[in-house]
């Protein structure tokens, strides 16, 4: 979920459910080792439980950075071992590590040894075109056996690292979930987590009686308000009782603490788009907060012309950046 799920995102994402455990975008080890490292590891605390997700391939570098996760207070360290793009590619890491699984094992037990949070694998069931599930299960038995590994969060796609984009590659290889169940049946010791094309709540039940856990990506985004029933559904504590309007007035405030910092609060805004997906007007509410003329007023304005546009009115919101000027003023 690269650019995807940042901070910003993260902190919406809790807004909705307390307890499902939430994941950054992948962080690369040279970003973290020779790069700003507040600005890729600085969450907010309300953001737990929160799992760092790590690209690379070296053992020493990797475990630097897991325990620089440790001090600043993840939860748990992630291996990227499924990230099929090209880029990632040529830094020997993501999906290509799955023809590695000796040196996967060895990344991970180097983590292991380097911090006390739990260091978990997601990969794919293969790369290319191979379905052989003998493949699959030798990579997790040895990462299991030879580097300590005991969760692993299946993307039930190949990686097919030619020919095809990393968004391609989330939805042209098809899904055969049938292979990560057959994981958990082969290794009833692990903790097997399922993820790909899982796109309601119900999907979720049926995929929680073949493995431990499951992981939703584009759904979560998309749709982030269906998170508000998981609480209640998949861990067995009260829900939250609360409406997309004040999931949004919550979030409007959140950005404007990012303005007070002077951080511009754009940078949230987008993750926000698809808090009203079906709901009557949502393409209107959606149009007053992607307007980029709008980005240099307050967030709280915003929203009321955002929330005018939801219900019918002020439906010329962005039809002129005069009126806008005048809308915000008023």
């Amino acid at each position: 979920m690269m650019d995807w799920t940042d901070r910003h995102c993260r902190v919406l994402h809790r807004l909705i459910t307390q307890h499902t455990r939430l994941y950054t975008e992948m962080v690369t080890t040279g970003a973290l080792l020779h790069g700003d490292v507040p600005r890729h590891l600085n969450f907010s605390a309300a953001e737990h439980p929160l799992a760092l997700q790590l690209g690379g391939s070296e053992p020493a570098d990797l475990a630097a950075c897991a325990k620089l996760a440790q001090q600043w207070g993840y939860d748990e360290v992630n291996l990227n071992c499924g990230c099929p793009s090209e880029r990632v590619q040529r830094g020997a890491f993501g999906a290509c590590l799955m023809a590695e699984p000796a040196l996967v094992a060895d990344c991970v037990a180097a983590m292991r040894d380097a911090t006390t949070l739990p260091v978990t694998v997601k990969h794919r069931i293969g790369i290319d075109r191979g379905e052989d599930y003998r493949f699959l299960r030798d990579f997790v038995g040895t990462v299991a056996e030879r580097g300590g590994c005991s969760v692993f969060i299946v993307h039930a796609r190949n990686a097919w690292l030619q020919g095809l984009s990393p968004k391609e590659n989330r939805e042209v290889p098809p899904l055969r979930h049938d292979l990560a169940w057959r994981l958990k049946t082969d290794f009833a010791q692990l903790t097997i987590v399922i993820n790909g094309g899982i796109d309601s709540d119900d999907a979720v039940a049926a995929h929680l009686q073949q493995a431990d856990g499951v992981m939703v990506g584009r759904r979560a985004y998309h749709e982030p308000f269906a998170m508000a029933a998981w609480d209640a559904r998949f861990f067995g504590v009260p829900a939250r009782e609360q409406s997309r309007d004040e999931v949004e007035a919550r979030y409007v405030e959140y950005m404007a603490g990012l303005a007070a910092q002077g951080v511009p609060w754009s940078h949230a805004s987008r993750h926000l788009l698809g808090l009203r997906n079906g709901q009557p007007g949502a393409r209107r509410w959606r149009q007053v907060w992607s307007d980029h003329r709008l980005k240099n007023q307050p967030p709280q304005a915003v929203h009321r012309l955002a929330i005018a546009a939801l219900h019918g009115a002020g439906t010329a919101a962005t039809s002129s950046i005069d009126h806008i000027t005048n809308e915000v003023n008023a």
